[in-house]
């Protein structure tokens, strides 16, 4: 562990297996990803629940869903991460603190009694959760040596479906039985325990440096914030990547919370139904996905780094006809069937993406690029993602009627070719750009 921390503030030592601490490390930080998109994702399968309760448009739903969380987010994460990239700042504590706050507000978004209220509730979460992936990021690329960074950073990813499948789930099934104030106050509780179990069981790896290495690594001049920017987006593949991982989380979270209402819509199934349905395609496939995504990366990055990007490049293209078929059919059972394959070519693209972010930048910007990574998925993707389609919804219900979510999922499914494109140029730079520390 000591030399893996040298080896993140740039002193070359030989890479080492990875330590129990940092399996420990890892399977903790697993578990609060898994509560950040559980916190997170619940709000689409009670969508509609909520949306009777406290009668609201398709326009606010997708206001809640989406910019309410993903604006003070993405706002509040480039700063964050600044800070966490600081050698004196612990990041273990910093992750604690965000897990206790958005947890405490998810249940807090249990007790609003209008729209407004839940509004601030979810800025609450949004709030909380800027605190957390970026300085994850940079403890793991700390730990782990750079041959293996796709993998284990897709093992950290691994909570966006295991959280989304959870979401839907619990929230489906508790709402069903107590409604959907309980079930976001029984999801959000058990996350302050877990904080205090990130506080008392991690450690932070610049505290456990040899005075040697800690004299190597205090001797390394720091980045402004200006500096840590014009090196990222001095980047070329970089941009390709941040660009093509916006519309990837542009489509995801608009499709994810949709999906439901359309399967609600027009398959008339019930929030239980419906969370159980697409937990088989968001949960499962896209732990699947994402873990592959890890390891085709690492495996064929290591014949050639052009290929860490070529799988969830082919996958999205290859995805994208797939997944019309799937809205098209009128089976519901044969539509969730056809969203499967999608899934796991859709999900493949986090390790790879964020492994060759963290190897794009020197060690003192690595959270600062992560920031800039999910500045655009969030303020992009969640922040538009669902508000969008839930606008494009509303003008064409005069048209199309209940089926108005169901048009507009059609052309999400074709736009999946764009970030196919940007992976596929991103990885014609990744030769010349990736760093070997």
């Amino acid at each position: 562990m000591t030399d893996k921390a040298a080896s993140s503030q740039g002193i070359a030592v030989p890479a080492t297996e990875a330590s129990a601490q940092t399996r420990t490390m890892l399977w903790i930080l697993l578990i609060v990803y898994i509560f950040n998109f559980l916190d997170r994702q619940i709000v689409n399968i009670l969508a509609e629940p909520i949306k009777t309760d406290l009668g609201l448009s398709d326009t606010q739903l997708g206001l809640l869903a989406g910019p309410a969380f993903a604006v003070f987010y993405a706002l509040l994460g480039i700063p964050i991460a600044r800070y966490a990239d600081k050698d004196g700042t612990n990041r273990v504590r910093l992750i604690a603190l965000a897990l206790a706050i958005w947890s405490a507000m998810t249940a807090v978004c249990g007790l609003a009694q209008n729209f407004v209220q839940l509004l601030f509730a979810r800025i609450g979460v949004g709030v909380g959760e800027a605190g957390c992936t970026p300085a994850a990021h940079s403890l793991i690329s700390d730990s782990v040596a750079p041959e293996k960074r796709s993998s284990a950073i897709a093992f950290y990813g691994l909570g966006v479906p295991i959280g989304s499948l959870l979401g839907l789930i619990i929230g489906g099934i508790v709402n069903d039985l107590y409604g959907w104030r309980v079930a976001l106050m029984l999801v959000g509780l058990p996350g302050l325990i877990l904080a205090l179990v990130v506080l008392f069981v991690m450690r932070e790896p610049r505290h456990s440096r040899s005075a040697e290495a800690t004299a190597a690594a205090a001797a390394i001049v720091p980045l402004s914030t200006r500096e840590a920017m014009r090196e990222i987006f001095a980047s070329r593949a970089f941009v390709y990547i941040l660009i093509a991982s916006s519309v990837v989380a542009f489509l995801g979270y608009g499709k994810a919370l949709w999906t439901i209402s359309f399967f609600i819509r027009s398959h008339g199934l019930s929030t239980t139904e419906a969370g159980l349905s697409m937990a088989v395609v968001l949960g499962l496939a896209g732990v699947f996905g994402t873990w592959l995504g890890g390891k085709m990366a690492d495996k064929f990055g290591a014949r050639d780094k052009r290929h860490i990007l070529t799988f969830p490049a082919f996958g999205m293209a290859v995805a994208a006809p797939i997944l019309f078929l799937g809205y098209f059919m009128e089976d519901w059972r044969v539509a969730v069937a056809l969203l499967i394959i999608p899934t796991i070519l859709n999900s493949a693209y986090y390790g790879p993406a964020y492994g060759c972010v963290q190897g794009l930048v020197r060690p003192q910007a690595r959270a600062v690029a992560a920031s800039v990574m999910l500045f655009g998925q969030n303020l992009i993707g969640l922040g538009f993602g669902p508000f969008l389609f839930g606008v494009l919804s509303d003008a064409l219900q005069p048209l199309a009627g209940q089926e108005s979510v169901r048009w507009v999922l059609y052309g999400a499914a074709w736009l999946g070719l764009i970030p196919a494109f940007f992976f596929w140029r991103a990885s014609l730079r990744l030769k010349a750009e990736l760093k070997s520390g």
